[in-house]
């Protein structure tokens, strides 16, 4: 992993100066190597005609198996597609690095501009979120991914319709193609910036009673089936009334106690304090941001978003 700027809080990477192409990105966050297709034999030395393995060439660790039609997409090419609006100014890469072994790169580039929250010291940085997939499991997608820069939350605010799936990238070869393709995600992260300006200053417009919020929090993580210990949820729902008052940022006067600062109560607990799995620190870190992006907090995060939207609509 590399990243630029202030080390990131989950303390994984390599510092680098602003890089100028994705190909610099990639070789400082250890990802310079390519994915190849090999043939599958069973045990007994049979081929496997419909699939083939897709093998990391730096390490030989197979990183999934897909089917004849499969094409990997290099991870230079993954990125290097957005390398034209970085050189205008457009855009900075910020963050790259790997999940598993390597199964999963993912790249984080900064949009200019950021949102103000009520005209408030609330910033939210504007983000897009490159993530391609070597086993065959998912596409080359661009996620608008928002972060919040008191606390470092990363937002989920898709809209219902697109389910946090992103945009899918068609890659062309010719520059004057990839040139359209990152023009259009621009064009798909203004409008999705501006609807979600609007949005955030709703919830941070908006104070949910006690019992709203209680509602809200349960809904989250409600008790278990009848009979079986609801400890846990009791728990957690605890915390994150704890983190509503509490919280990093939740003291700005402007949107204290709103239901902006409800959400971001979710998205800190999910960020920052939900237990992690891995028999080390680094693995631990790994795991969390596959969760938090593309995984159960990433879905967790998106339910608190609709939630609270329509918790502004409640009578």
């Amino acid at each position: 992993m590399m990243y630029v700027g202030e080390i990131p809080w989950h303390r994984l990477g390599t510092k680098l100066d602003q890089p100028a192409t994705a190909r610099e990105a990639i070789t400082a966050a250890g990802l310079d190597y390519r994915v190849q297709l090999k043939p599958l034999k069973t045990d007994d030395g049979n081929d496997v005609p419909s699939r083939k393995a897709a093998v990391r060439s730096d390490t030989n660790q197979v990183l999934g198996v897909v089917g004849n039609g499969y094409v990997p997409v290099q991870n230079y090419q993954a990125f290097g597609f957005l390398d034209a609006v970085v050189a205008d100014g457009g855009l900075h890469y910020h963050t790259a690095g790997a999940l598993g072994r390597g199964e999963k790169v993912w790249m984080l580039a900064k949009l200019p501009g950021q949102i103000q929250v009520k005209n408030s010291a609330d910033i939210v940085d504007k983000f897009l979120l490159l993530s391609n997939a070597h086993d065959g499991s998912a596409a080359l997608r661009v996620y608008f991914t928002p972060i919040r820069v008191v606390c470092q939350n990363t937002l989920s605010l898709a809209e219902r319709r697109s389910q946090g799936q992103g945009v899918s990238i068609l890659h062309k070869g010719d520059l004057e193609a990839k040139i359209k393709e990152a023009q259009e995600v621009l064009g798909f992260a203004t409008r999705f910036y501006d609807d979600a300006e609007e949005q955030i200053n709703r919830l941070a417009s908006h104070y949910p009673t006690q019992a709203q919020l209680s509602a809200y929090f349960k809904e989250l993580y409600p008790d278990p089936e009848e009979g079986k210990d609801n400890t846990r949820a009791q728990n957690v729902r605890q915390e994150l009334h704890r983190l509503f008052e509490e919280g990093l940022g939740h003291d700005e006067p402007s949107i204290k106690h709103s239901t902006w600062v409800a959400f971001n109560a979710v998205t800190e607990f999910v960020d920052h304090l939900r237990p992690g799995r891995g028999t080390n620190d680094v693995e631990r870190a790994s795991r969390r941001l596959d969760s938090i992006w593309f995984g159960t907090g990433a879905r967790l995060k998106q339910k608190a978003w609709n939630l609270a939207l329509d918790m502004t609509l409640a009578v």
